[in-house]
């Protein structure tokens, strides 16, 4: 697979994440605050209680490290997880889950194809839209699955707004994360698509325009303590009432 200045060709991640799915969770495992980062947005969305009558969507699960995240804030919820890499969803399915979740194969631009129909409360998408060839059309599909009112989080890289954050994405990039995920699966394809993606992708003040153009209200964004401060966000945005 090709990477260009802006990561794979977006058609192509898929197919990266099924070569990298089989070490993907001990990779981000070895990560101080990665899960902890995810539950962090998850409770951003501030849902109500512990989740009762609503319905979620998990947009981009992978293994299911952003469902989990979910769980911890709303265990009463329904929570339907989508991916478009299958071999990511095998291990999510392989984990112990409550019944009151469901896991589909498909991409965002297809979930009407595969019964996955609005309206949601809440919309979780950790690690997503910069994958996507076409973010606003997410956005704004997005926007329409919600409920008036409801939530949208995303949870993102974004280092573009600040030096310090994109000379620490170069080091842990080229220092951890490509030599690790290469001696892992013997493949650095996906790991220098992560690399180039976040670098190219919008800093925060951009996103939150492009989340104001979608037409969510109410647009904030939050970054995460530890190392991850300034590189990774939660953006979150209300659908209009």
């Amino acid at each position: 697979m090709r990477i260009d200045d802006r990561g794979l060709p977006r058609d192509d991640v898929p197919t990266a994440f099924n070569v990298g799915a089989h070490a993907y969770d001990r990779l981000v495992g070895a990560n101080p605050g990665y899960h902890s980062a995810l539950e962090l947005s998850a409770h951003r969305m501030q849902l109500p209680g512990r989740g009762r009558g609503l319905r979620l969507l998990d947009a981009g699960c992978g293994t299911g490290a952003s469902t989990a995240a979910l769980l911890k804030v709303a265990p009463e919820a329904e929570i339907v997880a989508v991916d478009a890499a299958n071999g990511m969803l095998d291990a999510a399915r392989k984990k112990r889950w409550p019944p009151s979740v469901r896991f589909v194969l498909s991409r965002v631009e297809t979930l009407g194809e595969h019964g996955v129909d609005g309206p949601f409360d809440g919309i979780l998408a950790a690690y997503l839209l910069r994958n996507l060839a076409d973010p606003d059309a997410a956005l704004s599909a997005f926007r329409d699955l919600l409920r008036p009112g409801g939530t949208l989080v995303a949870h993102e890289y974004s280092v573009r707004d600040s030096l310090v954050a994109r000379w620490i994405w170069h080091a842990v990039c080229w220092g951890i994360i490509i030599p690790a995920g290469g001696l892992q699966t013997r493949d650095t394809v996906l790991y220098r698509h992560l690399w180039r993606s976040v670098l190219t992708f919008d800093g925060a003040a951009r996103f939150q325009l492009r989340m104001r153009d979608a037409g969510f209200t109410s647009v904030r964004s939050d970054t995460v303590p530890g190392w991850q401060r300034n590189i990774v966000h939660t953006f979150r945005g209300d659908a209009p009432q």
